[in-house]
């Protein structure tokens, strides 16, 4: 039986030279103490693979040239990675979570899940077959003041929801660029069908729907490139269906020149409305029908217990990106240690599920565009 009080062995899997989303990750894991980084497969070349384990301070017989060879090499191993981190471009997490998962690994990937929806399905089914934890990094909803936004809407203070309106608007992919971020993202092959949609129009679905509470019923949207002989969307507009007739505006963009990571979401609902910025995450406004406007801080008077298990550190300390993920880290954490005494499986996590929602977002996205920006429902279609 797994000791799961300990620190979990982490083995990751890309992140190595030049990848910023693998140190968020790598920082994110060592901050509540509740992992160590014991191997890795970090590049996608053998010799730049073993280059980055052995900066990171890996032992070169745990510092892998391929990631079938890290899958191998550990199982086989008495002190074993028990979770694995996958942090590669897109076209590369289907093959490695699964075999991952048949292998009886634990997993946390980043998102999008995978580029196509019958990979996802069948990627959930075999989770739900090997009985494995999976997490997907969708880390805007480990942030403190979105669990209270969430919180307040499940309280009912907001009434009946009647619109929700997502952003996510950056700037950096205004131009034709150049170096390994924008080459993997924009390149079908290594990230799938969607650009800008996959890369943070999934952040925004997933942060709308689960703070919200609301299913996705249908989408119009019309996907564009602007940047002349991107073979990728760099910008997308999309008007919601929600099931009990709820409305949403959901646009993203990665050309717009002065944006930074400008993630903005905002709920309206019968008795108020809630607003909440990622460039200003440690604030949450929420307006009642005839009162004044509140604005609640993080680790403030008046939030919760949600917004609470979130927070590090007191008021007016700032806390964010990494924090965020290193929620879904501990709470992964969380998980197997329940799992270990027997309490079930309960998990605060995105887990597989969203993962698998993120990809009919994109694939219903898709089909939308292709047909001009016509209703697309999310019901009864492979």
């Amino acid at each position: 039986m797994t000791d799961y009080t300990r620190p979990l062995r982490l083995a990751m899997v890309g992140g190595g030279q030049d990848a910023f989303i693998g140190a968020v990750h790598r920082h994110a894991a060592a901050l509540d103490g509740r992992y160590v980084l014991v191997a890795g497969a970090l590049s996608s070349t053998p010799q730049r693979s073993k280059a980055s384990g052995a900066a990171l301070g890996l032992s070169p017989e745990r510092s892998y040239g391929t990631w079938q060879e890290l899958l191998d090499g550990e199982k086989g191993r008495e002190d074993g990675a028990e979770v694995i981190s996958i942090v590669t471009p897109n076209h590369l997490h289907f093959p490695v979570a699964l075999a991952a998962v048949q292998a009886g690994f634990h997993v946390i990937c980043d998102k999008p899940l995978v580029p196509k929806l019958k990979e996802a399905q069948e990627l959930q089914a075999a989770v739900k077959q090997a009985g494995t934890a999976f997490a997907v990094t969708y880390n805007y909803s480990g942030y403190p003041m979105v669990r209270q936004a969430r919180e307040m809407v499940r309280g009912g203070e907001l009434g009946q929801i009647r619109k929700v309106i997502v952003e996510y608007h950056q700037g950096w992919l205004a131009t034709e660029q150049t170096g390994k971020q924008a080459e993997w993202r924009t390149d079908p092959a290594r990230s799938g069908p969607a650009g800008a949609l996959g890369d943070i129009g999934t952040h925004a679905e997933q942060l709308a729907t689960f703070v919200s509470g609301l299913t996705l019923e249908e989408v119009a949207a019309e996907l564009t490139a602007f940047v002349p002989g991107r073979r990728l969307d760099d910008d997308a507009s999309m008007l919601l269906r929600f099931e009990g007739g709820a409305k949403g505006v959901l646009t993203v963009s990665q050309i717009e020149i002065g944006r930074e990571n400008d993630l903005r979401l905002s709920i309206f609902g019968t008795k108020g409305s809630l607003s909440w910025r990622q460039e200003d995450p440690n604030h949450l406004l929420y307006d009642g029908l005839d009162r004044p406007r509140q604005i609640l801080t993080r680790g403030g008077p008046g939030t919760g217990g949600a917004a609470s298990a979130m927070t590090r550190l007191p008021a007016g300390h700032p806390e964010a990106f990494i924090e965020a993920f290193a929620n879904i880290y501990r709470a992964v954490a969380d998980d197997l240690a329940a799992r270990e005494r027997g309490e079930g499986i309960n998990p605060d996590y995105p887990t597989i599920r969203a993962g698998v929602q993120g990809v009919e977002f994109m694939t219903r996205v898709l089909e939308s565009a292709a047909a001009n920006g016509s209703w697309v429902s999310f019901k009864g279609r492979d």
